[in-house]
């Protein structure tokens, strides 16, 4: 498991076991935020293994990670457990749902529509330049806009920008890893011409 021992400051990166991961659910995992960034990524919500771990994204398979770096977000393909490291990027994590569940089709339309609310709360507190949401179907029922589509949105959260991608989870089919560079690297550059 990916946590601080407590004799030192060493992080545990062993798996966790499948009792761990089964452990998860409903568990939280912390947001990745500060003020003024450039960009604040939004998950659905954590999956077990993330939940098990304690970090974003954290499932092998999953590819949030090498699409940052291919992108150009990141110099180098973060470990989950470095997730921290964005921030002196310019760069956040949070998600509309704060609990971990096995699938994100495990959520309720209303729980998306209270995550929603909630995200733009922290949207105003941090004022974030642009908040991008990784799921299309999560942003249109979070936010009731059923006809929005990949990339940026007219969609303004007070001052922030609102785009959207792509789920870069492995169990989502309908994105190969090129497609997701190609499409988080619009955003890069969107950010670079600021």
């Amino acid at each position: 498991m990916c946590t601080k021992k407590e004799r030192n400051d060493e992080i545990d990166t062993r798996p966790p076991s499948r009792e761990m991961i089964l452990a998860a659910q409903g568990k939280p995992v912390s947001d990745v935020i500060a003020a003024g960034l450039q960009v604040l990524f939004c998950g659905i919500n954590p999956g077990l293994y993330s939940g098990a771990v304690g970090h974003h994204f954290a499932r092998p398979g999953n590819r949030f990670w090498p699409v940052l770096s291919a992108a150009g977000f990141t110099k180098r393909i973060l470990k989950p457990f470095e997730e921290r490291q964005l921030l002196d990027a310019g760069y956040g994590i949070t998600n509309f749902v704060n609990r971990a569940t096995a699938r994100a089709d495990e959520l309720s339309a209303d729980e998306l529509i209270v995550g929603a609310q909630q995200l733009e709360a922290k949207i105003r507190k941090y004022k974030p330049l642009i908040l991008a949401v990784l799921g299309i179907s999560a942003y249109r029922q979070a936010f009731k806009h059923k006809k929005a589509d990949i990339g940026k949105q007219d969609h303004y959260i007070d001052k922030t920008l609102v785009w959207v991608l792509p789920n870069p989870s492995g169990l989502n089919a309908h994105y190969q890893m090129a497609d997701l560079v190609k499409l988080f690297k619009e955003l890069h550059l969107a950010t670079t011409c600021k």
